[in-house]
């Protein structure tokens, strides 16, 4: 009886810990708190974001870059879902991204509904962030004035998968080159991500885009 208690008491332990670091990173990421936002990251932690792909100090290089010149992209979290089996964990996160910027002449703010997907690894008694891939669900666009008046390309926005269109609208009109394949909330996309941290959970090396963990 004691052993299966202190296997739950471990189990919560860890599942708190995750949850914190999820919660760390949108806190860290978004105020600008670099060098704290660095510790959620093992070093060969990368980050999938629409308009930026690479390892955890390329992105932080990207974000303060992209302070500089003014970029306003924000998140509000929801709830978690946190699989733990051994020194590996797999957390998906429900969330939101809000990005302001001004779109043919019209401040606008995009609000993205989806989920992080994230893969962790204890090492050294250590959890830490091996990869975020999030999940783009559904978005939507609107001027800041609602009496501004706003047309948008549908051939532009029709580039874009469903699920971040209209994000991927805003970030591509101030110059980022916008990722065109990211999961939805359906497709093949996806399942091979479900697949993918099926596989970590497992014990097993991951690759994902060219990159692989845990060989």
């Amino acid at each position: 009886m004691n052993t299966v208690i202190s296997e739950v008491s471990r189990k919560r332990e860890d599942m708190l810990q995750l949850r914190e670091l999820v919660e760390n990173w949108v806190i860290w990421r978004d105020a600008g708190f670099w060098e704290k936002f660095r510790t959620v990251w093992h070093d060969d932690g990368r980050m999938m974001a629409t308009w930026t792909q690479g390892t955890a100090d390329e992105f932080i290089a990207m974000n303060r870059a992209g302070w500089d010149k003014g970029v306003s992209i924000l998140h509000f979290l929801g709830g978690s879902a946190i699989e733990i089996k051994g020194d590996r964990a797999i957390t998906q996160t429900k969330m939101t991204i809000s990005q302001r910027a001004e779109v043919h002449g019209v401040q606008v703010d995009v609000v993205c509904t989806g989920r992080f997907h994230d893969f962790w690894e204890r090492r050294t008694g250590r959890w830490g962030l091996c990869l975020r891939q999030p999940i783009y669900e559904k978005d939507r666009m609107d001027p800041v004035d609602p009496a501004a008046r706003l047309t948008l390309d549908p051939e532009v926005l029709a580039r874009y998968p469903v699920g971040y269109c209209h994000l991927a609208y805003l970030q591509s009109s101030i110059g980022y080159p916008v990722k065109t394949d990211m999961p939805g909330l359906r497709g093949d996309k996806v399942a091979a991500l479900y697949a993918c941290g099926e596989s970590w959970l497992a014990g097993q090396p991951v690759e994902w885009e060219g990159h692989v963990w845990g060989r």
